[in-house]
């Protein structure tokens, strides 16, 4: 079993707040993000999404697809409905040999809102998500009847943002849908990302390493900032740059056996946190951390 290691251009443009970052190119992120030592990149913003386009862009550099973010709303569609949305996305991915898709489900979210704190974000019932989590593995059969698996994002402001949540959807949905596991997120929810690996760790696919800063995070929770001024304040870094134990985390990941991306999504603003020196800290740290638990890293 191999992993790989990856990064998002949120490092260096940011798609929730696009004024960060505005006037970097994508040369740039990929440039620097190669420079950096990873090996591929997940979609972003500023990425062409016909394949066509993308897959020599990407080849250029040397560089793989990891994955991309979709944005489910099976609380407001159908299942036939959800299928037809996700088909141009699912066609990217498969093409350019993507074999996760980052999704989450966004009704009602509020990540997205500056001025919306937290506790404000949407929350379901048992009975809601066990029905979100009907829809959702009938969605992640079609994905994985074209080779690609769901890998659910639980994220803060949305509807599956706790470990209490994760359990549950986990419990409501088939294999088919895998769980992407995002340390930073786990961690500001409250959760303990070390007990979600164990639990959970024959549904994890896909893994983000977002790192926090302790007193940025504490200050957050306590003033119930909204999720975007916990990340401008500078809540989120990259691994070995916070307080996660990344070292106990993928010494977890190795005895499971986990094999796939392992990716720094670390949100900043770019004119505070150098991107290609984060980018580098963070590749640094990734091969560090794999090397001590015995992962078997390759390009």
């Amino acid at each position: 079993m191999s992993v790989r290691i990856g990064i998002n251009p949120l490092t260096w443009t940011n798609d929730d707040l696009p004024t960060l970052g505005a006037d970097t190119s994508l040369e740039t992120c990929l440039t620097e993000g190669k420079q950096a030592g990873f090996s591929g990149f997940e979609l972003g913003q500023k990425f062409p999404r016909d394949p066509e386009v993308l897959g020599p862009i990407l080849k250029s550099h040397g560089l793989d697809l990891v994955s991309g973010w979709f944005s489910g709303e099976l609380l407001s569609r159908s299942v036939e409905e959800e299928i037809e949305a996700i088909k141009p996305h699912l066609h990217l991915l498969k093409t350019l040999g993507a074999k996760a898709m980052v999704y989450c489900e966004i009704t009602d979210c509020i990540h997205g809102q500056i001025d919306t704190p937290l506790s404000h974000r949407p929350r379901l019932t048992e009975a809601q998500i066990a029905d979100l989590g009907k829809k959702l593995t009938l969605v992640a059969d079609f994905t994985l009847s074209e080779g690609v698996q769901i890998a659910y994002h639980h994220h803060m402001g949305t509807v599956i943002q706790t470990e209490e949540e994760v359990a549950l959807l986990m419990k409501y949905t088939g294999p088919s849908v895998g769980l992407l596991l995002d340390t930073g997120h786990m961690t500001f929810a409250g959760g303990d990302p070390y007990a979600v690996q164990e639990r959970h760790a024959d549904r994890i696919v896909h893994v983000h390493c977002k790192d926090m800063r302790k007193e940025i995070l504490a200050d957050a929770l306590n003033r119930d900032l909204p999720f975007l001024r916990a990340m401008l304040n500078g809540a989120f870094t990259v691994p070995s740059d916070g307080f996660i134990d990344y070292g106990r985390l993928f010494k977890q990941l190795k005895a499971s056996n986990y094999s796939g991306w392992l990716v720094v999504e670390a949100e900043q603003d770019p004119a505070v946190a150098h991107p290609l020196t984060y980018a580098t800290k963070g590749a640094e740290g990734l091969k560090r951390y794999c090397e001590e638990a015995g992962l078997d890293l390759i390009d």
